[in-house]
């Protein structure tokens, strides 16, 4: 960038020096995501968050470690953007879970622990 005044000189900076704040959210750079559940191990819940790239039809489901489905959690379109969603199980006992993000173009499954 270079800036010039009237008879002060010529100041010159390279763009990649400045400091831009902007809270414009480029959604070219998004992606699809599936994040960790937060905490983990939980006790009796925890945060799920995912990232969708484009407005789509979403499920989100929880598994034991047998991969028996014991619910759904989503079940609907949603809209490009940030989710998250707490799910809360106090009568479930300890052990191992999975959740599965399924969407026409995306799907991933993490695991997380109950532990009381």
């Amino acid at each position: 960038i270079a800036v010039a005044t009237h008879g002060r000189g010529l100041f010159i900076r390279p763009f990649s020096s400045l400091d831009v704040i902007s809270d414009y959210e480029d959604k070219s750079s998004m992606q699809f995501a599936l994040d960790q559940n937060y905490p983990n191990p939980f006790n009796p819940s925890t945060t799920i968050s995912y990232t969708l790239l484009k407005d789509e039809n979403v499920t989100l489901k929880v598994y034991n470690i047998k991969g028996k489905e014991l619910e759904t959690i989503i079940n609907y379109k949603q809209n490009a953007g940030k989710y998250s969603v707490n799910w809360n199980r106090p009568n479930y006992p300890s052990g191992t879970y999975f959740y599965k993000l399924t969407t026409p173009s995306f799907t991933k499954t993490r695991k997380m622990v109950l532990l009381k």
